[in-house]
């Protein structure tokens, strides 16, 4: 496994909130949802997305939009157009003075806008639960990234669209698998983008040293793993793979194992069945003991505190 195979194994939707959005101009909407990442493909029309703090992209047709949060944004028509919606946690609606807007917007199975038949159309699959990205994939990427429709092909926003305003027996999972896809495939196109700021790890990954030795990390994180070790695998001294790993990467390696370790024990805490004795041998901890101590001392909660948090579970949207 490499390192970006591991990372975009990450996202795990659970009860996304998904919308179909059909506005007509003039429009604007501030998300202040605080959720941590949201996806949103232009369907039809143009649109400005405009952060509080960088500046704002225009995306238009077959454009996908990755938006880091919880820092607020806009979305509007044009760069002029005044909020007229606020969206807050909870995904509730709301006019700029506070009048809901819940009912008048609703148009249906998770569609919603200000008209049946806008001349705009946006698909939004929205990560509402922290816990279901994984902090080391937030951390890779901007507060938002646009792929451009003509350089990548996928079928998968015209699959969403679709399947977007059913509402059958199931129809939560499909949509969360579809989003889970939509975004590894965003997220593989924006990576490999020539001019791309990839993390450190990533550049490394083409390392004819350090490549080897992350996929070595990852393909077995239980693994006793020593720089020793691992240089020994690789085929080099232990100083020279250190240096190397620190240069490429941008810290050494036991730092990074560390760091992946534990952001793999987070995500594995999500499930209620896992026992903490059990996601300490998963990520090559000797005991629930040393997990919890590392944990603690990296995220300042311990794993127990982090899996009962109500800020790892899904807020339930408004109605």
């Amino acid at each position: 496994m490499d390192a970006l195979t591991d990372l975009l194994d990450g996202p795990r939707a659970r009860g996304a909130f998904m919308l179909r959005c059909v506005l007509d101009p003039p429009w604007s909407v501030r998300i202040q949802d605080e959720a941590p990442l949201t996806l949103v493909a232009m369907v039809r029309d143009e649109a400005w997305v405009i952060p509080d703090e960088g500046g704002p992209e225009h995306v238009r047709p077959g454009d996908v939009v990755i938006i880091r949060g919880p820092a607020p944004y806009v979305v509007a028509d044009d760069r002029g157009t005044a909020p007229q919606i606020v969206i807050h946690p909870g995904q509730h609606c709301t006019t700029p003075d506070g009048t809901s807007l819940s009912e008048a917007m609703d148009l249906g199975v998770r569609a919603w806008g200000n008209a049946p038949d806008g001349r705009t159309e946006m698909l939004v699959g929205t990560y509402q639960m922290r816990g279901a990205v994984t902090q080391r994939l937030l951390a890779a990427l901007p507060a938002l990234a646009v792929v451009r429709g003509d350089t990548w092909e996928s079928p998968l926003v015209g699959l969403l669209g679709e399947e977007i305003g059913r509402d059958e027996p199931g129809q939560e999972v499909v949509l969360d698998r579809l989003l889970d896809l939509l975004l590894i495939g965003t997220l593989r196109a924006w990576f490999s983008r020539p001019r791309a700021e990839k993390p450190g790890w990533y550049r490394a990954h083409g390392d004819a040293v350090v490549g080897p030795a992350l996929r070595l990390l990852h393909d077995d994180l239980s693994h006793p793993w020593t720089v020793a070790d691992l240089a020994a695998r690789v085929g080099v001294s232990r100083a020279a793979l250190a240096q190397r790993f620190g240069k490429l990467v941008g810290e050494p390696p036991m730092a990074y194992l560390t760091g992946v370790r534990l952001a793999q024990a987070a995500d594995l805490l999500r499930e209620s069945e896992a026992t903490l004795e059990s996601v300490a041998r998963q990520v090559g901890y000797g005991n629930a003991f040393a997990l919890s101590t590392a944990f603690k001392r990296e995220r300042g909660v311990s794993p127990q505190e982090y899996r009962t948090s109500p800020e790892h579970r899904p807020a339930a949207p408004a109605r």
